[in-house]
């Protein structure tokens, strides 16, 4: 089984910075739908930046 290493920096970078900004956003309603939206942002956003970047 072979790892796709950009993906899992990626989203490990977007995850980290998302969870140290959560706490200041509010109810657990707020924060869930924060985080699908960064979750859809970072998987559109992907495609893009490994074509940006030759990968």
């Amino acid at each position: 089984m072979s790892f796709d290493l950009t993906a899992i920096a990626w989203y490990a970078v977007i995850c980290g910075v998302l969870s140290a900004l959560a706490p200041s956003f509010g109810g657990r309603p707020v924060r869930i739908a924060i985080g699908a939206v960064v979750g859809i942002l970072a998987a559109t956003v992907l495609p893009v930046a490994r074509g940006f970047l030759g990968l």
